[in-house]
């Protein structure tokens, strides 16, 4: 598998598999925080807030992102390196982590309960200080028609994390939220210690000072951001959405265990996928997984058939696989190397917009399955506009 992953040479493989490690222990510590904040909450008392802090923290955090990108650049362009940014940002969370596990041990006064939704919003920006920092490294290890298959890995990581969270929830989180917070610290420090070691300054890929002169069109910015709200309302109404309607044709499997099985067919699907969307290049790859997913999302309204639902299943994860790949290496081709933060910061802050979004639909309104398709339609027109008119502008 690893000798699939590095049939590109010009890659910088040990630095990729370096910032893996680091995406790992991200969403491992970001599905402990999002299993245990409504419960901590609510044992608070924090009834309505429990319900409602996500989705603010969605909001901020589509604010939030492309400051820090564009931090990231500037810390870029000083140093040579956007390491020194994702150290601090590894340092804050983990120890944000450590403090509210030990703070969720004791009943703390209803004077001072607050403190625990504030440590838990700081940490959600401390994982936006180096999360878009970090993945925007990859235009530091390898050339831009190569990002792709770079990319892969990190789907490759997401996936598999993802669907063994999902799988085996019961059995990660029956230590308690506590010592699984202290494991979620424990756990980003390493892995921002392993890319550190595996990511020495002078490997990187020098950028070329034409492009750093380079002035990007504040249009092509806002694109950027439209793409990455889009295609996460997509992702999120597929994620969010049907796999109830494939466990209605499939009753003797858990919504969870779908859910599971589309990332960790991802996962897989990434391995050999990785090279091919290198060769397709990431706007064809990007509408063919988008439009794929819709096109499936059609079809599971239409099914009554459970083996033509176990192989929707598997080409949701397929498509799910190519627009992963495909969404980074998308906006780092159309962003100078020296605004790569800037870029992944507005790509994940439209991210977050677009969750956010989703939780507010299904919170006061509901979505159903057609609604869902239809609204899938909608976002996938829209990526498709942008994309086009990103090809109309040129950074000069």
């Amino acid at each position: 598998m690893v000798n699939s992953f590095n049939s590109r040479p010009e890659i910088l493989w040990r630095q990729v598999w370096g910032l893996a490690a680091l995406l790992a222990a991200i969403i491992f510590s970001w599905m402990a925080y999002g299993f245990y904040q409504p419960k901590i909450l609510r044992k608070l008392e924090f009834v309505e807030l429990a319900s409602w802090l996500g989705i603010l923290q969605g909001l901020l955090a589509a604010v939030i992102e492309p400051l820090i990108g564009r931090v990231s650049d500037r810390i870029q362009q000083r140093l040579g390196s956007r390491l020194p940014l994702i150290s601090v940002g590894v340092m804050l969370a983990g120890l944000i982590l450590v403090t509210v596990s030990l703070l969720v041990e004791y009943s703390l006064p209803l004077g001072i309960r607050w403190i625990l939704p504030v440590l838990m919003t700081a940490w959600v920006i401390a994982i936006i200080m180096f999360r878009g920092p970090a993945i925007a490294l990859l235009t530091q290890f390898a050339p831009i028609a190569e990002l792709p298959q770079a990319n892969a890995i990190l789907v490759f990581v997401f996936g598999l994390v993802a669907a063994i969270g999902l799988m085996w929830n019961a059995r990660l989180y029956s230590m308690g939220a506590s010592i699984t917070f202290l494991v979620g610290a424990i756990a980003l420090i390493l892995g921002a210690y392993i890319l550190r070691l595996f990511t020495p300054k002078h490997v990187f890929y020098a950028s070329n000072r034409n492009q750093i002169t380079a002035k990007t069109p504040t249009a092509l910015l806002i694109l950027i951001f439209v793409i990455g709200l889009a295609t996460s309302l997509e992702i999120n109404l597929l994620l969010s959405i049907f796999p109830q309607e494939l466990q209605t044709q499939l009753p003797r499997l858990k919504v969870e265990f779908i859910k599971a099985e589309i990332l960790f067919v991802s996962a897989i699907a990434s391995v050999p996928l990785g090279e091919w969307t290198a060769e397709l290049g990431p706007n064809k790859s990007m509408l063919l997984g988008l439009g794929t997913m819709t096109s499936l999302m059609a079809l599971t309204l239409l099914n009554d058939n459970n083996i033509i639902a176990i192989g929707l299943i598997l080409a949701f994860g397929v498509s799910l696989s190519i627009v992963f790949i495909s969404m980074i290496s998308l906006v780092l081709a159309k962003i100078p190397p020296h605004r790569a933060g800037l870029g992944t910061g507005l790509y994940f802050g439209g991210s977050a917009g677009g969750t956010a979004l989703i939780s507010l639909l299904i919170k006061l309104i509901g979505i159903k399955s057609v609604g869902a398709f239809l609204l899938a339609e909608v976002a996938f027109a829209v990526v498709a506009v942008s994309i086009f008119l990103t090809k109309k502008i040129s950074v000069t």
